[in-house]
């Protein structure tokens, strides 16, 4: 049971009671949403908290809510948005919206109920939430259960964001095979959670495999299991994570991985609908969604003979785009603000941005996405020591890392060089390039060369052992 006297966690559950009475309390600053979420707690309501940026993601994802309680400040531009894109993912449920005057007409979303009153008149916030669970419309939605996912958002305020999200929701139920496809920190494994918990199957199992993570051989029996006595070391059967995710979601990341055997076998795998386990002679029958994600454009590697055109065609049945960052500049400082309301070691006193450091974040073209844009804010916050981040925090570069252009070398005679030295020599140039031009960061350099660090140091080991690529 958690106590409402608690900090309040960024997108988080406080019960107050054992039933269903379920609120959302969303505000435009941590402080507001502190104070409200604790004085709904203490009327007996659980409370789930989410600023302004994540409202409607949680709204979408949250099956049982009762009443959402929304914190207006006496000004705010943006209250009129957040308010339609809460009422357009749940038009049923009730609005209380506590603002110090009155609230125009033109604000209260069609067929909502919208209640105003004082911020700080807990009796009159009391009789409005009983008005809101008393209302037929208020009962919690009967849709198929899902676990919540709250302690995370996809953020979407660009039109590509947007779009992204909209599909996703519309293809969930489908139940069909889907591939992700998007640059390296995306967030492509959250759009799979996202596939999931909108889904039929949101009540089953989510795994999560990384198809680099593993030798192939290894690969086959983390995703098919192993009977006893298979191999040196398995000394009891395993289930694999097929058998594991049986009722629910399988997410198979890097999945242009995959050498091309295993290929062949995933491909039975997802024809036959059972599992063979290694050193097995019977079947297992498993009932899974598969979900893969690649940071390729898996049709090229079909075109390059790297991946079998059979398994592209029944995986990708569904296939989802995620847009780099660098593409969806308005969705770069809500995401900022909201991994600085993750990361804050004080949720009730964020601090801000500066005017220079919303256009520093604006401006960088973010090689890493999400994931770097995540990094970069936690990072700030440590160096900080005011109440203001600045550029200086973030210590990002002034100019976008590109890497700069290389003259062809000159034509090796072929009598003193062969293919593969020139193909080396051609490589260790390029990743030298790319270590000078991301300033000897080596998970820049990854990040421009699109491949992985251990990749990186792999090639650089191989390229340069006398350490003249360090």
């Amino acid at each position: 049971m958690q106590n409402c006297n608690e900090g309040v966690r960024h997108s988080g559950w406080y019960p107050g009671c054992s039933g269903t009475r379920r609120v959302l309390v969303t505000a435009s600053d941590a402080q507001a949403l502190g104070g409200l979420a604790t004085r709904i707690c203490t009327l007996g309501y659980d409370v789930c908290t989410a600023r302004w940026e994540t409202a409607a993601f949680v709204v979408a994802v949250e099956r049982h809510l009762g009443a959402i309680v929304v914190g207006v400040p006496q000004q705010s531009s943006q209250f009129a948005g957040v308010i339609s894109r809460i009422a357009a993912e749940a038009p049923a449920i009730p609005l209380i919206l506590l603002t110090p005057g009155t609230v125009p007409r033109e604000l209260v979303p069609p067929g909502a109920i919208a209640i105003a009153c004082e911020p700080q008149g807990t009796a009159t916030l009391e009789a409005a939430l009983r008005q809101c669970f008393a209302a037929p419309q208020a009962a919690p939605r009967s849709l198929p259960p899902a676990s919540r996912l709250t302690e995370v958002g996809f953020i979407a305020h660009s039109g590509a964001g947007r779009e992204l999200l909209g599909l996703v929701r519309r293809v969930a139920r489908a139940g069909a095979t889907a591939v992700v496809e998007g640059e390296s920190g995306t967030g492509k494994e959250l759009v799979a959670r996202l596939l999931h918990h909108w889904s039929e199957r949101a009540a089953g199992p989510f795994v999560a495999v990384n198809c680099k993570a593993f030798a192939e051989g290894v690969l086959e029996s983390e995703l098919f299991g192993h009977e006893r006595g298979a191999f040196t070391g398995a000394i009891a059967a395993r289930a694999g994570c097929f058998e594991r995710a049986s009722g629910g979601t399988l997410f198979l990341d890097e999945i242009a991985e995959a050498g091309l055997d295993f290929q062949a076998k995933l491909l039975r795998v997802l024809e036959e609908r059972e599992v063979l386990r290694v050193g097995g002679s019977r079947p297992h029958r498993v009932d899974v969604r598969l979900i893969a994600a690649t940071n390729r454009v898996l049709r090229r590697e079909v075109e390059g003979g790297r991946f079998r055109e059979d398994l592209f065609f029944r995986l990708n049945v569904i296939n989802l785009r995620i847009t780099p960052l660098r593409e969806r500049v308005e969705d770069i400082l809500p995401l900022a603000r909201h991994f600085l309301a993750l990361n804050a070691a004080d949720p009730q006193r964020l601090p801000g941005f500066s005017p220079e450091a919303e256009a520093l974040l604006v401006s960088y073209p973010w090689p890493g996405n999400v994931r770097e844009l995540q990094n970069a804010v936690e990072r700030a916050l440590v160096l900080n020591d005011s109440g203001l981040l600045t550029p200086r925090d973030f210590d990002l570069p002034s100019h976008a890392p590109t890497l700069p252009s290389q003259a062809a070398p000159p034509p090796a005679a072929l009598s003193t060089e062969t293919l593969q030295q020139h193909l080396d020599r051609a490589a260790a140039a390029h990743i030298k390039a790319a270590l000078t031009a991301a300033r000897g960061n080596r998970a820049l350099a990854a990040s421009l060369l699109n491949v992985d660090r251990s990749t990186l140091y792999r090639l650089m080991k191989k390229l340069s052992p006398d350490a003249t690529l360090n």
